[in-house]
């Protein structure tokens, strides 16, 4: 059954590994990657390792929110490399909030300035917005709300909350505006990641490994790899009580239907 790792940081890895998921993509019945960026660099890294299978990698760019803000010469020279390789990107991402970053800083007994941080994002909605693509968010918890308000102010309909986490008032609303969701391997053994897949609508739903972050259950001391996607399937289509054919058909169509592949 094939299937597409729909959030996977595929610069991240050693060279070595990365051309070995690379390589193993058809024996691991994986039928594509969509690899997303943190930064310029990163972004140019995934557009090299696109280069080496343009028709299994499909990069996303953007500027993932966990790491120091960029300085405004920074942010130019990236939005400026990203105008410049619009035809190539198939979405604007990692983009979002910094959760878990504000949160560490707050649990020290430290202020935390978000609002840079929500300027910038709104930089890159607004981006989205101009150039009609989707975007790929790092939005949790309370940060989802922010996110969802952005959304709807710049008329943002394709929205890809990647390893979502949040309460169940902001499961309906992202549920209600049509938002996608993935899942990754953690569903196997999370309670808050299955309860979660139990209520969202398959139809708005993917499935991704957000490697190389590596996991726990039956994942433990493995490098994370696009494989591990299949026992993410089989899990979803336990938890909503469908055939595991069945299941996978929906996810790959829901990611081809969100990413334009053909």
């Amino acid at each position: 059954m094939s299937a597409i790792d729909a959030h996977i940081h595929l610069d991240m890895y050693n060279e070595a590994s990365a051309k070995s998921i690379i390589a193993d993509l058809e024996a691991s019945q994986v039928q594509a990657l969509i690899v997303v960026s943190r930064h310029l660099d990163s972004c140019k890294a995934t557009q090299q390792l696109k280069s080496l299978a343009p028709d299994r990698i499909f990069a996303a760019y953007g500027f993932h929110p966990e790491q120091e803000l960029p300085t405004e010469t920074q942010v130019e020279t990236l939005i400026g490399w990203m105008s410049e390789h619009v035809s190539e990107m198939v979405a604007v991402g990692e983009i979002g909030l910094p959760y878990y970053s504000r949160h560490e800083v707050e649990e020290a007994g430290k202020a935390f300035d978000v609002a840079p941080y929500i300027q910038l994002l709104e930089r890159f909605l607004q981006l989205a917005a101009q150039w009609d693509k989707p975007v790929v968010l790092h939005a949790v918890y309370e940060d989802a709300e922010i996110v969802c308000d952005l959304l709807a102010k710049y008329g943002l309909k394709r929205a890809h909350f990647h390893w979502f986490k949040g309460p169940s008032q902001t499961v309906e609303r992202m549920i209600e505006a049509g938002y996608v969701i993935s899942i990754t391997p953690d569903v196997l053994y999370e309670d808050e990641i299955r309860t979660l897949v139990r209520k969202y609508p398959l139809e708005l739903m993917m499935v991704e490994t957000d490697g190389p972050w590596p996991f726990e259950g039956p994942f433990a001391c493995e490098e994370t790899h696009p494989r591990m996607i299949h026992e993410v399937i089989g899990q979803i289509a336990d938890l909503k009580g469908k055939s595991v054919q069945d299941t996978a058909a929906i996810l790959l169509q829901n990611t081809c239907r969100f990413y334009q592949l053909s």
